[in-house]
């Protein structure tokens, strides 16, 4: 991953969207879907790339479909 590139993430079952080298970008968001877009949408406003990591199912109640 390059400085500026923004990735998505499950986070304690919160959903980030973290830029890369500018961590005052950062922003959490309480869906999926709605971080996916958020952060599709800064990645092409900043020129860069987009990535999802998927979350690995920890059988918390913040997991979808628990």
């Amino acid at each position: 991953m390059a400085d500026g590139d923004v990735e998505t993430m499950d986070k304690d079952g919160q959903w980030v969207n973290r830029v890369i080298g500018e961590p005052e970008r950062s922003r959490s968001y309480s869906s999926r879907a709605e971080a996916i877009e958020a952060g599709s949408a800064l990645a092409a406003e900043l020129g860069t790339t987009h990535t999802v990591i998927e979350a690995t199912p920890t059988g918390d109640i913040t997991d979808p479909g628990v």
